[in-house]
């Protein structure tokens, strides 16, 4: 009997990662009026020690620009396999982002980030532009950028 209940909490054990599940999340952000070419972003998941986990959506269409994205390039690889089907245009100063992305519920409340890196042409990068904990309380929270970022919300 003891082998049986112990092969199958092993199963289930196993079994439970797929099954977990997941949610639409809508992402804002909003630029700064900065002056200049339009910027890219690249909005991503990284774990409690700030390790690049999962990449949610980046801006700007010409991956020769991505590695002026410094922590999400070196934690992504600029592998295409990461960004491919989560990109679209850069954003102009002063608009808004708004895009819609599914996130496991697994990295709610678990010390989990969001982080936004930055760059716009002939200016200055902004690495962690944005880093908010991504946790239920914080949705629907604005947080201001130190870059080029004015503001950015997530809602669960």
């Amino acid at each position: 009997m003891k082998k049986i209940i112990a092969a199958t909490c092993l199963a289930g054990a196993i079994a439970l990662p797929g099954l977990a599940q997941a949610r639409e999340v809508t992402l804002t952000t909003q630029l700064k009026d900065y002056g200049g070419n339009d910027a890219y972003l690249a909005i991503y998941v990284t774990d409690a020690n700030g390790q690049y986990q999962k990449t949610l959506w980046v801006a700007g269409k010409k991956a020769k620009y991505y590695r002026h994205l410094t922590d999400w390039a070196r934690g992504s690889g600029m592998n295409p396999s990461e960004f491919d089907g989560v990109s679209g245009a850069s954003v102009g100063s002063g608009r808004p982002l708004k895009v819609s992305v599914e996130l496991a519920d697994t990295l709610i409340d678990a010390g989990y980030q969001i982080r936004i890196d930055s760059a716009v042409e002939n200016k200055r990068e902004g690495r962690a532009d944005v880093s908010v904990p991504l946790t239920s309380k914080g949705s629907g929270k604005p947080a201001t950028g130190s870059t080029y970022v004015d503001s950015f919300t997530y809602d669960l």
